[in-house]
């Protein structure tokens, strides 16, 4: 009878749990609302079998319990019931999948009316690209992919050329019109995923997958990675921002063309070291980095790095937070700089700079911060070399206190908190696995190492 009581208080209990639950889908802000109907028709199906298939075998426990003067009947074969259930089974199975065969064979017939946009994923974060004013996306190879070219755009296909990048992890969609989004990755299996638009598809390397959708609401929409692709694949996350058309046509104004990024005129180091003697006052005037002005070594970091900082900095992105004290001091020396080409100048001076070796400062365990370090080695190199494609800064040869700093701000959320500094933001979750102070000198006296 304990059983019968039991299994009786476990569907009751899944039932009030199903309808009392604090866990229930977002709020749809897409066309996609035949997905939460089959999600629904699925739920009710299965939760009517679950029903009768517990209550049966709780009225079967009770009504053929043990009793010493009753002898249990032999019967093998029962065709109607077979039949009953053959049948109800096959009702059940049909009635999940037949609207879900319905609803995928809209998902994937594209209308007419429908704009194209590309998605590219790669280890760990996303990128976008927009038709120019011929309505053609260019032809794309992964042979091709460099880092003036991360696209991997064919230079000579003339389709391509108006094409519009947008490097960073944010993408504005206009309201109330079909977008067709194509996927690609460069690298693993990736899955894009917004479940605001009950939107997902996997990124196969290789090939060209697709969805299409009409976002219905303004707003702002996580983007998540919906497939294990590595370690930091739980920070590969971005923002769809659903806006009306005319604020979805000036963000996308102010995204350069893929022509537009094949002219970058390369900065003067002559006319960069008299911009540089501001620098030289706190980063030394070889930037070899200054520990009484708490100023870091530049020398030897690459000048995409130094000059997306410069940016963030000039943004007012980084160095905003009221505890950045140091960031904060270097916010209003950016903006001395007055354009793009007074930065590329003082960075083709810094890249001039010869590379001294860092004094070291901080005492750790080196062989537990080899362990700390495989994690950091999947975007920042094996040698602490960094990575374009990762966004992820030289680490080898910097100074130590610097990096514990900046670690000890990332843990704190005093640099990364800023929601447009997605690589930051990145950086912070991966930051937390260091769950000490010990942990962190480890981790630094083996980047001393390298």
């Amino acid at each position: 009878m304990i059983l019968v009581i039991v299994i009786l208080l476990l569907v009751v209990g899944t039932v009030l749990f199903h309808f009392l639950s604090p866990w229930w889908f977002t709020p749809i802000a897409s066309n996609w609302s035949a997905i939460d109907d089959t999600i629904s028709i699925t739920m009710w199906v299965t939760g009517v079998v679950f029903i009768a298939v517990n209550l049966f075998v709780a009225y079967a426990i009770y009504k053929f319990r043990y009793n010493k003067n009753r002898k249990a009947a032999y019967e093998p074969e029962n065709k109607k019931l077979e039949i009953w259930l053959t049948v109800g089974t096959s009702l059940g199975i049909a009635a999940m999948l037949a609207p879900g065969l319905i609803v995928w064979a809209n998902f994937v017939q594209v209308p007419d009316e429908a704009a194209e946009i590309e998605v590219l994923a790669q280890q760990w974060r996303w990128s976008y690209r927009f038709p120019g004013q011929d309505g053609k996306l260019g032809n794309v190879s992964t042979h091709l992919v460099s880092e003036s070219n991360p696209f991997g755009i064919n230079p000579q296909d003339p389709a391509g050329q108006d094409d519009i990048l947008v490097a960073g992890n944010e993408v504005h969609l206009p309201e109330g019109k079909p977008v067709k989004v194509l996927l690609r990755s460069l690298d693993v299996l990736h899955n894009f995923a917004v479940p605001q638009f009950r939107v997902k598809m996997d990124l196969v390397p290789g090939m060209v997958s697709y969805f299409w959708f009409t976002p219905t609401r303004a707003g702002t929409y996580e983007i998540l990675c919906q497939e294990l692709c590595g370690l930091a694949h739980h920070a590969m996350r971005g923002q769809v921002v659903v806006d009306t058309p005319q604020e979805y046509q000036n963000w996308l104004n102010s995204h350069p063309t893929f022509s537009q990024t094949q002219i970058v005129v390369k900065g003067d180091p002559h006319t960069g070291q008299s911009l540089y003697a501001v620098c030289a006052a706190c980063h030394g005037m070889e930037g070899e980095g200054n520990a009484l002005t708490n100023s870091p070594k530049l020398s030897g970091l690459s000048g995409w790095y130094l000059e997306h900082q410069l940016q963030l900095y000039k943004q007012k992105i980084r160095g905003a937070h009221k505890e950045d004290i140091y960031g904060r001091q270097m916010a209003p020396m950016a903006a001395v700089l007055a354009d793009d080409t007074a930065m590329r100048n003082v960075l083709a001076y810094i890249d001039t700079l010869p590379d001294k070796p860092a004094v070291d400062t901080i005492t750790g365990n080196v062989n537990r911060g080899r362990n700390y370090y495989v994690n950091c080695a999947s975007c920042h190199g094996d040698r602490g070399e960094g990575n374009f494609f990762m966004q992820a800064p030289r680490l080898a040869g910097q100074q130590d206190w610097y990096l514990k700093r900046q670690l000890q701000n990332f843990k704190k959320g005093i640099r990364g908190g800023h929601p447009d500094d997605f690589n930051g933001r990145q950086m912070a979750m991966m930051a937390a696995i260091l769950k000490s102070e010990q942990a962190i000198d480890d981790l630094v006296a083996y980047l001393n190492t390298l």
